[in-house]
């Protein structure tokens, strides 16, 4: 009877080949979803910081640059969990450790800018990350309802909540 015998390297470069492939299709789905965002009339100024503010903390997450996506956080933050500024920061840093990286799909839903100083987003988010679990990623999609304050120099997270889509917002 003749064995079949498999080159174990061989199996590890197409697995490397399949992350790879994998890893590019999502970039590029990101990349075409974010481009179907921008469409639609010229934003005002305020809308246009705010969308910039998005892009800044969708940049800052896949970095993981928790000091960045801690600055557009205002000090004076409380949410409907009772969670201030520092336990948000806790809840990054504890996120990032435990995820090698970490890439996103962002769509804004809602946009509401009242006056020049302030703002309510509804925020869709599609989150995946590589990591040391069984599966060796996780994948979750999120609803956030945000609200920002323009403090004379940037746009700042006063308040949020949170949910799983389709699910409560806390």
């Amino acid at each position: 009877m003749a064995s079949i015998t498999r080159n174990p390297s061989s199996d590890t470069r197409q697995c490397g080949r399949a992350r790879r492939g994998a890893t590019s299709r999502m970039l590029v789905t990101a990349a075409f979803l974010l481009c179907l965002t921008a469409c639609g009339d010229p934003p005002t100024p305020p809308e246009e910081a705010v969308r910039l503010w998005v892009q800044r903390g969708h940049d800052a997450v896949e970095q993981k640059d928790r000091r960045a996506l801690v600055k557009m956080i205002s000090p004076a933050y409380i949410d409907g969990r009772g969670y201030n500024r520092e336990n948000i920061e806790n809840m990054f840093r504890l996120y990032f450790l435990r995820q090698h990286n970490v890439a996103l799909l962002t769509r804004i839903e809602e946009l509401r800018i009242i006056g020049d100083s302030a703002a309510e987003l509804v925020l869709m988010v599609g989150m995946a990350g590589r990591n040391d679990g069984v599966l060796g990623f996780s994948a979750d999609a999120y609803r956030f309802e945000m609200e920002l304050e323009f403090d004379g120099d940037d746009w700042l997270l006063i308040a949020a909540r949170w949910g799983e889509i389709g699910g409560d917002l806390h």
